[in-house]
């Protein structure tokens, strides 16, 4: 795996031709967002490695990855209750980015369309039982 170093602003540049996907700024860190929820981020809490992103990804996906592929992605406490993977970004190939930022695409996309219809009434740790910290996810 990998050799190559990522940047944010490829990252940036490669999720920009993803239909629906907004470049904006997360906590103050450079991000995309679709459907007005987060994609990809520079992770902002101190646990995170230099060099890494964020990405949003559900949490079987997130296991076999991590599983799959140890030394590219990995999770740590403050990420570990978030449907997110963390990578470091000079250990991934560009096909894995390519494919993981895909996924996270579908991931999001999914979320985004079960939560319009389920209704935005309830409050997200109330739908999926998972309790949320008030820190944020970057």
């Amino acid at each position: 795996m990998g050799g190559a170093l990522f940047s944010m602003d490829r990252i940036i540049e490669f999720g920009l031709k993803l239909p629906n996907v907004r470049e904006i700024s997360y906590y103050g860190v450079p991000a995309l967002k679709l459907n007005g929820r987060m994609l990809v981020c520079t992770p902002v809490n101190k646990s995170a490695e230099i060099n890494s992103a964020v990405v949003a990804m559900g949490l079987e996906q997130r296991a076999a990855l991590l599983k799959k592929h140890p030394s590219v992605y990995y999770v740590t406490d403050h990420y570990a209750a978030h449907p997110t993977v963390l990578i470091r970004l000079s250990r991934i190939s560009p096909a894995e980015l390519e494919r993981t930022l895909r996924m996270a695409y579908d991931f999001v996309s999914f979320e985004s369309a079960a939560r319009r219809a389920r209704g935005k009434a309830k409050p997200r740790s109330v739908r999926t039982g998972v309790v949320r910290s008030k820190s944020p996810v970057g």
